[in-house]
């Protein structure tokens, strides 16, 4: 019996969720697309989710599309289906999302994080897209990665597939972070606890309203930021970030009250 091409599980308001095909570093094929859009889905319908992680097990994130599929022809809309169903739930969920990348975190690998509202990156990262070297497009990209970095750098990592060091990443904003890969367990670690200080329902507004910045003129949403923030002000958060300011202490967001 073969196991789940991805892992799910749920502690602490974080949803870790793990591609797990380690013996062909995680390449994408129509299961593994399907399974991470269903664990993707998962997370965002979870109430106590604040947080989901994107990671890879083994040597790599995330290689790309498996080439073996797409040569026997396995690849074809079901898998472009889930593909579209993964990437935008991960984008979309009024969770923060972060992605791990490390080892090869190539084509479909770097779409993921791209996907994702913050991307941790070791500094053995193998960064870039490499599409069109196989007849087919960044799918995932070619939507997103001219907003994170500029139209002129996205054209370059795009239409020349060169790889990016780690450090160019995190230089042009393609990156949030860079660390050791022998300190990948403790920059996470610091990263979740620092959105575990965020509160989850303002964060959930800020996401939806910093994408709904690219697409709607500023003064037509004036009133949907008004009423989010009138949302945040009745809400639990705001009333224990109240009382932790007349205490004098830090708010509490984890665990959310019965």
């Amino acid at each position: 019996m073969t196991s789940a091409p991805v892992a799910y599980r749920v502690a602490d308001g974080v949803a870790w969720i793990t591609l797990d095909r380690p013996d062909v570093l995680n390449a994408l094929d129509t299961p593994l697309t399907a399974a991470l859009a269903d664990a993707a889905e998962a997370a965002a319908a979870d109430p106590d989710v604040t947080l989901a992680v994107v990671r890879g097990a083994g040597r790599a994130f995330c290689s790309g599309m498996d080439r073996t599929a797409l040569a026997g022809g396995s690849i074809g809309e079901a898998f472009h289906r889930a593909w579209v169903r993964a990437l935008n739930r991960l984008e979309d969920m009024p969770k923060v999302s972060l992605c791990v990348l490390h080892g090869y975190s190539i084509g479909g690998g770097l779409q993921i994080g791209l996907a994702c509202d913050l991307r941790l990156a070791t500094d053995d990262a193998v960064l870039g897209l490499g599409a069109s070297r196989h007849g087919i497009i960044p799918d995932g990209a070619v939507l997103r990665l001219a907003r994170l970095i500029g139209l002129a750098r996205a054209k370059e990592l795009a239409l020349l597939n060169e790889n990016v060091s780690p450090a160019a990443a995190l230089a042009m904003g393609l990156v949030s972070w860079v660390c050791p890969a022998a300190g990948v367990d403790d920059a996470l670690a610091s990263i979740v606890a620092r959105v575990r200080e965020q509160a989850p329902t303002a964060n959930a507004h800020i996401k939806r309203l910093l994408h709904e910045s690219f697409h709607r003129d500023p003064r037509s949403a004036v009133e949907d930021v008004m009423a989010a923030e009138l949302e945040c002000l009745a809400s639990w958060e705001t009333e224990e970030a109240n009382r932790a300011w007349l205490d004098k202490r830090e708010a509490v967001f984890r665990p959310r009250p019965r």
